[in-house]
């Protein structure tokens, strides 16, 4: 199947085993090898599907680097550590970090910077804007080095796979993918799982209520809390999400910054759905991990001093002075970012990360 379209290798496997799950139909749109959104496009900017905070200003990478040198700190100032960056898109969160973090004395030195991304060509602009710190590009979240870790995960988990599933009289049915007069379409298992078997949270749901359990999500956390739990350091998330296991669709797909279905062209498309932040925070909790109270990006950016750096911004920039406000509004106001963007850290038990009630 070499030569066909990505919407025409998963029409055939379709037709060759029956309809599939939404995460396996998730993972083929983002992550097919030659044709997934996230392997083969140029996602992010104004010319791509979306914008990204570290996109929007500097001011986004400087606190998230003060934030990780406040970590670094507190352990002690180690020699030698890890700063893993999961999704790096092009490098601008990481580059605007590091020259923030930089500024502490040892701190460049003692750093091993890792990125972990699948796409070839957002892996050469990253070589562009990082190459002086020498990454390296992990092909697996457990390929680290075993020094002390800290993980910035900045809109990753949203693009995981998820799996849905749909109450009906006689228990939840996962949502499938199938074809109809050989139009993807979504359809239901005919099989249910029983309602004791659905988190505590959404036992008791009425018929047509959407369940959406991110599986993947909580893997990738499990992994990477795992060797946090050992190594010592911190698991920076930020995401747009939620705080605990409830029903409610969040599904959704993106193209040239506009909705679009999510089956209409499978690898030409965003898709993504809200991270259940209260199923991350336990995966961490379970493997001896603290967690901090879950912040808004916009409280969490305020704390870490957003105000004051784009007061300083604007002073040495007097003819951006509206830009860098209209900014600061973007990324904190309750009806942009500020509020739908959640901040999770996971940590070594006795830190205290900043930027937290």
């Amino acid at each position: 199947m070499a030569d066909l379209t990505l919407a025409q290798q998963i029409d055939a496997q379709i037709r060759a085993t029956g309809p599939m799950s939404l995460a396996t139909y998730m993972a083929l749109a983002l992550s097919h090898p030659r044709h997934g959104y996230y392997t083969a496009g140029r996602p992010i900017g104004a010319a791509g599907d979306f914008i990204t905070a570290p996109e929007i200003s500097q001011m986004f990478g400087e606190l998230i680097g003060f934030f990780v040198v406040n970590l670094w700190q507190q352990m002690g100032e180690p020699r030698s550590f890890t700063l893993l960056e999961l999704g790096p898109g092009r490098g601008t969160l990481m580059a605007d970090a590091l020259r923030a973090a930089s500024r502490a004395d040892g701190f460049e030195n003692a750093l091993h910077l890792q990125l972990f991304e699948q796409n070839a060509l957002l892996k050469g602009e990253q070589e562009r804007r990082l190459g002086k710190y020498s990454p390296y590009w992990a092909h697996d979240l457990d390929a680290v080095s075993e020094d002390p870790i800290f993980v910035v995960a900045n809109e990753f988990f949203d693009a995981l796979p998820i799996r849905q599933y749909i109450k009906t009289d006689d228990g939840w049915h996962e949502r499938l993918v199938g074809l109809r007069d050989d139009e993807r379409v979504f359809g239901l298992s005919p099989t249910p799982i029983a309602e004791s078997a659905a988190p505590r949270e959404v036992q008791g749901a009425f018929p047509g209520e959407v369940l959406e359990l991110g599986t993947a999500a909580v893997d990738a956390m499990q992994r990477l809390s795992r060797k946090v739990a050992v190594q010592g350091g911190a698991i920076l998330a930020i995401d747009y999400g939620y705080s605990h296991t409830q029903t409610g669709e969040t599904l959704q797909a993106v193209k040239a910054h506009a909705f679009t279905e999510p089956l209409e062209a499978p690898g030409d498309a965003d898709i993504s759905s809200h991270v259940n932040f209260g199923v991350l925070a336990a995966a961490a909790k379970a493997t001896g991990l603290a967690t901090t109270p879950l912040a808004s990006q916009g409280d969490f950016l305020l704390r870490l001093g957003i105000g004051e750096r784009a007061k300083a911004l604007a002073g040495a920039n007097p003819n951006e002075a509206a830009n860098i406000a209209r900014a600061v509004e973007r990324l904190t106001a309750p009806a942009q970012m500020g509020t739908l963007f959640k901040v999770l850290c996971a940590h070594s038990p006795g830190l205290k990360p900043v930027g937290f009630a």
